[in-house]
């Protein structure tokens, strides 16, 4: 059974992160990943950096631009996830734009992903209409989730059309703008939570973009079953020792 598939069965707020696979260095990959589930991470997702990331903030393309020059790519990672699951048993899921997965074959990169036993992929860059023409039956083929991002701008019809055809969770990203910390949410942005919650969608929700520390975690949390934290975590890498991982969620999921 697909990890994600049980990832909600109890009440508990699903703590998300995300980092860029190569960053800080090269080898990081697996030493993060065992530092975050011991730190009792439920979720992680593993960046695939690329050279034009448009959504992403400076945090994040920074991260990319130095894994990339630390020589991180597709075949790179993999070989790192080889015998991941010996030892890492959360679900993984790798997030990356299209381009990198285009160029390496579909069909090839969802292979290569149920080798190392990814549980699912989010290409934020990849329209809802041509992965359900194209890629669901690659997908399905490979047991790999697609997780669907929603914004402040998706329609509530489409809303309600992406929650339907989603099989796992919903990103719920939570402003217009690109990846980044903030401080607190304003008005509109819990207007917006507010309103995807009325819709009583079928897919629980991981709300994402401007989770920096616990008061935003808390209030996140309020609004979803769960939270998705990335740029916070990643300026935490540049300033910090990976054994220092705890630390962190400490940090996020306590006063």
């Amino acid at each position: 059974m697909n990890r994600l598939d049980t990832l909600f069965e109890t009440d508990k707020k699903i703590l998300s992160i995300y980092f860029t696979a190569g960053y800080p260095k090269l080898e990081d990959t697996v030493p993060i990943l065992t530092e975050l589930q011991d730190a009792g991470v439920d979720l992680i997702e593993i960046g695939l950096p690329f050279s034009d990331p448009l959504a992403d903030g400076p945090t994040i393309q920074y991260s990319s631009t130095q894994a990339l020059q630390n020589g991180m790519q597709s075949n790179v990672l993999f070989e790192q996830l080889k015998n991941i699951r010996d030892n890492i048993h959360i679900p993984l899921i790798i997030m990356g734009y299209f381009n990198p997965i285009l160029q390496y074959g579909v069909d090839h990169f969802c292979h290569q992903c149920q080798q190392v036993d990814i549980d699912g992929l989010i290409i934020p860059d990849l329209p809802f209409d041509v992965y359900g023409q194209s890629y669901e039956s690659i997908f399905k083929k490979h047991a790999l989730k697609n997780i669907f991002l929603i914004t402040p701008q998706t329609p509530a019809e489409r809303v309600q059309m992406i929650d339907e055809k989603s099989n796992s969770f919903l990103y719920m990203v939570s402003s217009a703008s690109v990846t980044g910390a903030k401080n607190k949410f304003d008005e509109k942005a819990i207007s917006y939570f507010k309103k995807i919650n009325e819709l009583q969608l079928k897919s629980p929700k991981l709300i994402g973009f401007g989770i920096s520390h616990h008061t935003t975690y808390e209030l996140a949390s309020k609004y979803a079953e769960g939270v998705i934290i990335g740029s916070a975590f990643i300026d935490f890498l540049k300033k910090n020792r990976i054994q220092d991982i705890s630390q962190f969620i400490k940090l996020i999921r306590s006063n």
